[in-house]
């Protein structure tokens, strides 16, 4: 089961601060327009990494997130 849908509104969660990505999307509202696969859970052991969540965000772009990046808005 799929933690989000196509069509579910999210919020980004990045809890660490030295993260990258961390100052542009948390706390960035979106929709999600599609869920990908891939085949990163071979890397990680965690059969969740497998899914991409594909995020039309508010300011119109549009970004994939993992599940531990994405939380209910």
């Amino acid at each position: 089961m799929h933690r989000f849908s196509e069509g579910d509104r999210v919020r980004v969660d990045i809890p660490d601060e030295t993260d990258p990505d961390y100052e542009r999307y948390h706390g960035v509202r979106g929709t999600v327009v599609a869920v990908l696969e891939d085949d990163a859970d071979r890397d990680t052991g965690d059969e969740r990494d497998s899914l991409l969540f594909r995020v039309d965000l508010e300011d119109g772009s549009v970004e994939d997130f993992r599940w531990r990046d994405l939380r209910p808005p």
